[in-house]
């Protein structure tokens, strides 16, 4: 802005000059004019004076030219002008500085044709015998028969032309100072304009780099104050719409990264313009390294490519699910819309794709239509077996005692059978849905374990199967008692079903920190039974899930045991894990938090 000053400081400077210099130039004219002027008047004044006065001889030979010069000489020395006779043809006869007879016709002279015009004549010219600028005035003049012509007054104006200079000087002097006190005024009332317009463009220049506190402080209230009041109200508008703008910026933001599903925008050109984190979590991608780059980015993932490809081309809805295998096998639906801007019609702008990992809900959905099936099957048999010896009972088809007793032993078995499968159908319905309340307490493990070694020693005893417990003393757990006893009555059943005769079924317990340094319980169920193939571990714990099929039937066992022992042990905040080797013998570690943080549900 200081430049502006400065450039401002000169104009002003510039204009008070030319106009001082215009106006002493005017000045100046008029002061030689009017002193040409009065000059004039009083040489015509002064040659009225002498045509009264002065003693007119007749105009013949030398003796007439030597009386007009001598008396020329004497008037010019009274009136300190040059005088000159001269006669009505323009003849000089008479010329206080020159010899008249060696001067040229007069009659052609500006001053003499004016003066026969107009009876007085005026002219300025240069004298070529006094070499300076002289004023010539002629007046008529006649005096019966002794003269007939004009006299003529000049002057030189050598003082007039030495007043202008003077003046001229004057002013010189008086314009230097007044360009000095112009600068220092014209500096000031530039500093005055700009100043104000300084402090507007800091605040201007603070507001477009994003500082939106910046304000004009002015109390003017002139056009200056108003630009200031009108910058001021445009950052306070400003700030508002920022805000706005931020707020809902935050807001968005704060969906786009809190959403569960993936969103994938890609513009016209076939540019990801946005991906939201849960996008970077499905398909392992950063946003800051695809952002900007074309969808071709994602070419490991060949069939949403393709999507996001007739997506854009074709310009319509997509709605379909793919598998991509990131590593692991995922299902992804990608439901895709264009987008439209309204300008000049409908310009495309993009395609908008939401991504959801369905993985999980498609695998329910075939854990459900497999329980369906598998609870079919499974109470189809005892359902098939009681109708089958039922019916045979009741056309009397048995007529032996015995064997209508054995029959009816069946339909006992199958019936508790089917009893069994209903219930554990129901409690792992109640667990999956979480409508089975933790009733929280605390259990004295030693205590615990020996109810129920008494229990099932009655089962071990006829299998000549040997139990063994390690347990410490003075242990105790903080967990629902009864389901702890549905958890340990599963697996131990399990172990002393699946080991031979005289084989042998330990449980150990000790107690440990976790890597988080919290005291937790470590349940260890060991036998010495068949084992479990490699291939079948991972899915032990699924529902229905049988290893020995015709051997599980033959036990009476449902199937689901191991599907509710794995519920109940989350539900303790707890974790179950499996180690078996065919031939060898199985063992299931359980480890379960000593204390409780909090209820579950």
């Amino acid at each position: 802005m200081k430049p502006f000053r400065i450039r401002l400081t000169l104009i002003l400077m510039v204009m008070i000059g030319v106009s001082m210099l215009g106006a002493g130039i005017t000045m100046a004219q008029v002061f030689k004019k009017s002193h040409i002027t009065g000059l004039e008047e009083n040489m015509v004044r002064e040659i009225k004076l002498l045509s009264t006065t002065f003693d007119f001889i007749p105009m013949q030979g030398a003796d007439a030219v030597s009386y007009y010069t001598g008396e020329a000489g004497k008037l010019g020395k009274l009136t300190e002008a040059r005088v000159t006779f001269i006669k009505r043809d323009g003849t000089v006869v008479g010329d206080s500085e020159s010899n008249p007879l060696e001067m040229d016709n007069h009659s052609k002279r500006e001053e003499i044709v004016t003066a026969s015009k107009e009876g007085v004549g005026h002219a300025i010219r240069y004298s070529d015998t006094l070499r300076q600028n002289m004023l010539y005035v002629a007046v008529p003049v006649t005096s019966g028969a002794n003269f007939d012509g004009f006299i003529r007054l000049s002057v030189s104006l050598k003082s007039v032309d030495e007043g202008v200079r003077n003046g001229w000087m004057v002013m010189a002097i008086g314009l230097v100072i007044l360009f000095a006190v112009a600068a220092l005024i014209s500096y000031r009332i530039a500093s005055g304009m700009t100043s104000p317009l300084e402090k507007i463009t800091r605040v201007a220049r603070r507001i477009s780099q994003q500082d939106y506190d910046a304000r004009v402080d002015l109390r003017r209230k002139d056009e200056i104050g108003l630009l200031g009041k009108a910058i001021n109200g445009m950052a306070d508008s400003l700030q508002t719409q920022l805000k706005t703008i931020q707020d809902n910026e935050g807001l968005l933001q704060s969906v786009l990264d809190n959403m569960t599903g993936g969103i994938l925008l890609v513009d016209a050109e076939g540019k990801i313009a946005l991906v939201n984190p849960a996008a970077e979590n499905m398909l392992s991608v950063s946003a800051q390294h695809i952002t900007g780059r074309s969808y071709d980015e994602l070419k490991q993932y060949y069939e949403l490519t393709k999507l996001i490809k007739e997506g854009i081309s074709e310009r319509i809805e997509i709605h379909e699910e793919r598998k991509v295998y990131i590593p692991q096998e995922t299902i992804l639906r990608m439901d895709g819309v264009p987008m439209f801007r309204e300008q000049n019609g409908k310009e495309f702008s993009g395609m908008l794709f939401l991504l959801q990992d369905v993985t999980a809900i498609r695998r329910l959905e075939n854990m459900r239509s497999e329980f369906v099936a598998n609870v079919s099957h499974e109470l189809k048999t005892p359902v098939a077996a009681v109708k089958g010896f039922a019916e045979t009972l009741l056309n009397g088809g048995v007529h032996d005692e015995k064997t209508a007793k054995s029959f009816l032993q069946i339909i006992f078995d199958e019936s508790e059978r089917l009893n069994r499968l209903i219930s554990d159908i129901l409690d792992l319905s109640k667990i999956e849905s979480k409508q089975s309340p933790m009733d929280y307490a605390p259990v004295d493990v030693s205590t615990f374990f020996g109810t129920m070694m008494e229990t099932l020693g009655t089962v071990a005893r006829k299998k000549r199967i040997t139990l063994q417990t390690d347990i410490p003393d003075e242990l105790f757990i903080e967990a629902d008692e009864d389901k702890l006893r549905q958890i340990f009555i599963n697996l131990l059943s399990n172990a002393i079903s699946y080991t031979q005769d005289g084989g042998r079924v330990e449980l150990s317990v000790r107690d440990q920190q976790d890597a988080d340094g919290n005291e937790q319980v470590v349940f260890a169920v060991s036998d010495t039974g068949i084992g479990i193939p490699k291939k079948d571990l991972p899915r032990i714990f699924e529902r229905f899930y049988r290893v020995d099929k015709a051997r599980s039937r033959s036990s009476g066992g449902t199937g689901l045991g191991l599907s509710i022992v794995k519920h109940l042990v989350e539900l303790h905040h707890g974790a179950i894990s499996v180690e078996s080797e065919l031939g060898i013998g199985t063992t299931f570690t359980v480890k379960l938090p000593m204390l409780q943080e909090q209820d579950g549900v």
